[in-house]
């Protein structure tokens, strides 16, 4: 019970890495307030467990996030824990194609979002380090997009690598009132982003999910597919005490994918190195 008595807030909590994530929370002890647009998503999300109360929020609008932070603040007294985690997709457009609000759209929500979560809830967590075990915490989600180009579109890589330098500088902002800020980056992980990014409902939906999670069990060196589940297990951590002594950093939860190119670790995917042996040995060979 890592979060006995404290005050989570968890947007984007309806489904995917925000929903396990609530329900871990709940599960040791948290009171958690879960938001996002999707209203049906929270209610059947409540009844999944005790302490979990659904608030509808908007994340591209700066003042459903204060609202947000100051009906958990004034249900619970001060706010212990943030997950700053709504997202999805984002404009799919090259660099070379995108518009500018197809561009700024994609910021708002993946980018102008954790600001202001941070912006919002650091008020109401001033003072619970020094009355809650731990401290007070804030946990945004980043990407393996963040470290380079080939996972994500263009937009959403380089507002997932925004995170990243937010969760920094807010760290150093933040530190004087033992305000703690991480971030983690998931990996190829199984939820409906990629479906819903482009769209999908229903059937298509429903096949799309089951050819991503067959694909993404083979395209890091674990070989099974990332769950919720792994990531909101990280998120927690980085809430919780026993990680107390990290502020500005970042936990990458991606079974091995950025590791290094697949012939690294795919006995089957030669490399540059296994080409030139083979030519090497094919020119030696007696003929």
């Amino acid at each position: 019970m890592r979060f006995s008595g404290k005050c989570a807030v968890v947007t984007g909590a309806a489904s995917g890495i925000g929903r396990a994530t609530a329900l871990l929370f709940a599960s040791e002890g948290a009171n958690v307030f879960a938001s996002d647009i999707d209203t049906d998503g929270l209610e059947k999300l409540a009844t999944e467990a005790p302490g979990i109360t659904p608030v509808r929020c908007d994340v591209c609008k700066p003042d459903e996030i204060k609202a947000l932070m100051d009906t958990a603040a004034a249900a619970e007294g001060g706010i212990d824990i943030v997950f700053n985690n709504a997202g999805a997709g984002g404009d799919r457009a090259a660099i070379d194609e995108i518009e500018p609000d197809g561009w700024d759209r994609t910021m708002d929500l993946l980018l102008r979002s954790v600001a202001m979560g941070i912006r919002y809830a650091a008020p109401h967590m001033k003072g619970r380090a020094s009355t809650r075990t731990g401290g007070a915490a804030i946990v945004n989600t980043s990407s393996v997009a963040a470290v380079g180009p080939g996972y994500s579109p263009t937009a959403y890589a380089v507002a997932k690598a925004g995170v990243l330098h937010l969760t920094k500088c807010a760290a150093t902002d933040l530190a004087q009132y033992g305000i703690r800020v991480n971030a983690v980056q998931p990996g190829f992980i199984n939820t409906n982003i990629f479906a819903a990014s482009l769209e999908m409902t229903g059937a298509m939906r429903d096949s799309a999910n089951a050819m991503i999670a067959q694909m993404s069990s083979q395209a890091q060196p674990v070989a099974r597919g990332g769950q919720p589940r792994d990531i909101a297990e990280a998120v927690a951590f980085l809430a919780s005490e026993k990680a107390g002594f990290m502020t500005g950093a970042s936990i990458v939860v991606d079974g091995g994918i950025t590791v290094g190119p697949r012939h690294s670790w795919d006995p089957e995917a030669p490399g540059l190195f296994d080409a030139l042996q083979a030519m090497a040995e094919g020119a030696a060979a007696p003929t």
